[in-house]
């Protein structure tokens, strides 16, 4: 029998995805109200490799990532997709179109995956709690994060991998 070690603190990270400069800088003030200073931002990256959100969040989706300062408990990751779920429906209230102005997508990096929160059950998605379900997106390997068969396209770009290598990074060294 193995022996209980104690959780190790993991780097909240969030993905933001909308087609608007302003709605993610009002996003991403009122993620930094929740979680404290942000330490990565990333360049606008075109979110272009599927047309899910199109319907209800409309063309020229653009995402960015960010990670923040302060480490975090493993367990909050559902009650902290609860509250980005209900951000997401108030910071705009009253708009109407597009539907869906923003949508968050929040997760955690350890030394060893990135995980991300969802509210859609699937054969790889573990159920935390309150409908919310955690996958790991990408796991790391040889000394770079890796896609797995469901992993999205997006996360798997070049780009995109070197952004979580580089917030793993900052995370090591806060560690």
């Amino acid at each position: 029998m193995g022996s209980i070690v104690k959780w190790r603190p993991v780097k909240l990270i969030a993905g933001i995805i909308t087609s608007s400069e302003e709605r993610f800088s009002k996003t991403a003030k009122a993620l930094k109200r929740l979680f404290g200073p942000i330490d990565f931002i990333s360049q606008l990256i075109d979110f272009d490799s599927t047309d899910y959100y199109q319907k209800e969040m409309g063309q020229g989706l653009k995402r960015r990532f960010m990670s923040f300062k302060r480490l975090i408990d493993p367990a909050r990751l559902a009650q902290i997709k609860l509250t980005t779920n209900k951000l997401e429906k108030s910071l705009f209230k009253g708009i109407k179109d597009p539907s869906r102005p923003v949508n968050i997508d929040p997760g955690y990096i350890t030394e060893a995956k990135l995980v991300l929160a969802s509210t859609k059950d699937y054969y790889h998605r573990i159920y935390l709690k309150n409908g919310i379900y955690a996958e790991m997106t990408l796991c790391y390997k040889d000394s770079s994060f890796a896609g797995c068969d469901w992993t999205y396209r997006d996360y798997m770009t070049g780009e995109c991998i070197r952004m979580f290598n580089d917030i793993r990074s900052i995370y090591m060294r806060q560690r």
